[in-house]
């Protein structure tokens, strides 16, 4: 695969939660604003619906079907069977996000010099803090083994993956930490996740020396279930990647003009090998 030759552009959207929509027209917001970008590709990573409805499904699904560039979404931990739906929820707790959105728990994206893997962390017995899977790992050791350093490597998850300080008390899905060692071994540029409802960005090297990733945690792109210092807000990410830099805009949405806006723009180097 050939390297960043060009700009590319990615957007990243989470926590959507039909069902739970903030504001009137805030969909159409979202939709104009991620394809008047052009972007290559619409990251989404998890948490669609609210209570894994059917119509909250079928929602999601429409939206997904008007962004005119390539998507890549995973699941999260509202996407699964509610708890009085036992077993569903403990038998085959995604079936109704399998039927209407997507029957690929590994999507993936590769061109314009850019390598993108989506893995599953949302699972029935977890609960809500989730858990990466054997298969999910060697999903990723066998994407990202070939991809030489000049790709820009991402892995889309819902949940965290390492404990984040400045987000307080959060969960962490279970085989965490194997997985971020694996991401940091593969070469991944970017990790995009969610769940949490707060814009964060967090650039982090697990051993001195060793390949530097960063997290880019994502607001609720749309719903009224911002927490922390994001409540009642909304948020996106539009991630800008050249050849040696890449940029993070957290775009926030006002409702008074209905409008997305950038809040704030994070530089960062990328670590080529």
């Amino acid at each position: 695969m050939e390297a960043v030759r060009r700009q590319i552009t990615l957007a990243h959207l989470s926590d959507i939660h039909f069902g739970k929509i903030a504001h009137p027209g805030i969909i159409d917001a979202l939709v104009d604003e991620v394809n008047r970008h052009e972007v290559n590709l619409v990251a989404i990573s998890g948490d669609l619906t609210q209570r894994a409805r059917r119509r909250e499904f079928q929602a999601a699904a429409e939206m997904m079907a008007r962004f005119q560039s390539p998507t890549l979404v995973v699941p999260g931990n509202h996407d699964v069977y509610a708890w009085w739906y036992p077993l569903q929820r403990l038998f085959q707790p995604l079936g109704r996000y399998l039927e209407y959105v997507s029957d690929e728990l590994a999507p993936t994206f590769t061109g314009d010099g850019i390598a993108a893997l989506g893995i599953n962390s949302a699972h029935g017995r977890t609960v809500k803090g989730g858990r990466i899977g054997s298969a999910a790992r060697a999903s990723m050791q066998s994407f990202f083994a070939d991809r030489g350093g000049e790709v820009f490597k991402v892995l889309v998850v819902h949940h965290h993956l390492t404990r984040i300080q400045a987000l307080g008390p959060h969960d962490v899905a279970r085989k965490a930490a194997l997985t971020l060692e694996l991401a940091s071994d593969m070469g991944v540029d970017l990790v995009l996740c969610g769940h949490l409802h707060v814009s964060h960005i967090h650039p982090m090297e697990l051993l001195p020396g060793k390949h530097r990733l960063v997290v880019a945690s994502a607001g609720t792109a749309t719903s009224s279930r911002g927490r922390r210092s994001n409540r009642e807000t909304n948020f996106y990410n539009l991630i800008r990647v050249e050849s040696e830099r890449f940029f993070i805009e957290e775009r926030r949405y006002h409702a008074d003009t209905k409008r997305f806006e950038v809040e704030q723009t994070t530089e960062l180097e990328r670590t080529l090998s």
